[in-house]
């Protein structure tokens, strides 16, 4: 008899527990982006707004945005140069593991604007506090935000446009209703990427909604890659195939008489 008091009054708990007061909806431009060999980027545009129940009132302080697009995860490396002896070689390297490939981090404003530094931090909001874990030795872990390899690695990718951060890249055309512009440069790499929002008030995160697009080769290229993949040894031989015919229509063109 006390077991099922005990249900009943969690049950009353969890019925009049508040709902979520807002919700984000959100849409991009196109779900699926399609490159080819003369692919120079585009922008994606993403709109949405911020849904309220009927018994929330618009907060006075408004609301801000942070959306963070995330691309396939790679692992690569960043290597130091010395000049020795009048040449450049490689002295040091890092290995950056299972690291975005591409990264994307906009708001309405800058974070420190809306949310404390804590929060900042937790929340891992901005390109400094992303998470790029590194092969040190044995240990798999990030390092502090001033490390060399660190600040090469992000440095590179902010040159190539492929790590972005843009703290006035959100903007909301009314209280509830927002919009962002995703870059897509050239050399963007395939596959699937993952849109996440979230939604602040009042300095809290008070709602959060992902989204996603995907990124596929077609024509020519896309055709050469999938026959390396699916079928390697025709591919190989047709290789060598055509090495020999350009090497022997060259010699006839080329030859003296």
């Amino acid at each position: 008899m006390k077991f099922a008091r005990c249900l009943a009054m969690i049950a009353a708990c969890v019925a009049s527990a508040p709902a979520a007061a807002e919700r984000i909806v959100s849409s991009v431009s196109t779900h699926q982006v399609m490159i080819s060999s003369n692919f120079t980027g585009l922008d994606l545009v993403l709109f949405g707004t911020v849904e309220r129940d009927a018994a929330t009132v618009l907060r006075k302080s408004g609301y801000d945005l942070v959306m963070t697009v995330t691309g396939p995860k790679v692992s690569t490396v960043t290597r130091r140069k010395e000049r020795t002896f009048g040449i450049w070689v490689n002295v040091e390297s890092r290995a950056f593991i299972d690291v975005p490939s591409y990264l994307v981090v906009m708001s309405s404003r800058p974070f420190d604007g809306f949310v404390n530094a804590d929060t900042i931090r937790r929340l891992q909001l901005g390109l400094n506090r992303t998470l790029l874990p590194q092969q040190i030795g044995s240990d798999l872990a990030d390092t502090v935000r001033e490390d060399p390899f660190r600040g090469a690695f992000l440095r590179l990718k902010a040159v190539r446009h492929l790590y972005v951060e843009n703290t006035a890249g959100v903007t909301f055309l009314t209280p509830t209703l927002f919009r962002a512009t995703i870059p897509i440069p050239a050399e963007v790499p395939v596959g699937n990427y993952d849109i996440n929002l979230k939604l602040f008030a009042d300095g809290q995160n008070i709602a959060q909604a992902t989204s996603a697009f995907e990124i596929v080769k077609v024509g020519f290229e896309q055709f050469v890659f999938s026959q390396a993949q699916t079928n390697g040894f025709f591919y190989g031989l047709a290789t060598v195939m055509l090495a020999l015919l350009t090497g022997w229509f060259a010699s006839v063109v080329f030859r003296r008489d």
